[in-house]
């Protein structure tokens, strides 16, 4: 176990009491995560939302995580963050820096957690995908997973995250186009729709 796995399962451990007490999140489809490197794509409602993913992958599956830079600029609070693999990303451009990570990343056979709306969105909007994890996808070879996280999360009561079966983007070339991109994403956000009706 590296230095970074070590640091998320120690702040996986901290903050585990919290949710299984407030919170607790119960896991439907653990089944479909695959071995190996993979790009987890939840859907994306409240500030939380990661958190209920890493508990319903559990410590068998660290995730790294790309986040917003304004997380990662926090005193103290972007340190421990970035030591247990979460990387910052500026969301106002082709952040180059932040990609390269995300790269290395599912070349080491991690699997990276990012939310493809590329920002929380509200109850009942319908937002775009953007096309990072799907480009992402293609270029290292390794499927997609859509996830559901209800909008709605119950004090004390379990809130149920829906893993959905991964898949792998097709294209035309190594590198695809942006209209292939485009397609990819479409795709991903209608199976994670498709998740959030089973939820019901």
């Amino acid at each position: 176990m590296n230095k970074v796995d070590r640091f998320y399962r120690v702040i996986y451990l901290i903050i585990l009491p919290f949710f299984q007490l407030f919170h607790p999140v119960r896991a439907v489809g653990r089944e479909h995560i695959p071995e190996g490197a993979a790009v987890i794509c939840p859907n994306h409602t409240a500030m939380s939302d990661p958190f209920f993913v890493v508990y319903a992958f559990k410590r068998q599956y660290p995730l790294r995580v790309m986040a917003k830079m304004q997380l990662m600029r926090l005193p103290f609070i972007g340190w421990l963050l970035g030591k247990a693999g979460v990387f910052g990303v500026n969301r106002n451009g082709a952040d180059v820096t932040a990609l390269k990570t995300a790269m290395k990343v599912l070349k080491e056979g991690h699997k990276l957690l990012m939310f493809p709306e590329g920002t929380r969105v509200g109850e009942g909007e319908n937002v775009e995908a953007k096309t990072g994890a799907a480009m992402l996808a293609v270029r290292n070879q390794v499927p997609l997973v859509p996830v559901y996280v209800p909008a709605k999360k119950k004090w004390f009561r379990p809130t149920r995250v829906i893993i959905g079966e991964p898949f792998q983007p097709a294209v035309a070339g190594r590198k695809g186009t942006a209209e292939e991109y485009h397609a990819i994403a479409a795709e991903l956000m209608a199976r994670v729709r498709e998740l959030e009706r089973q939820a019901v």
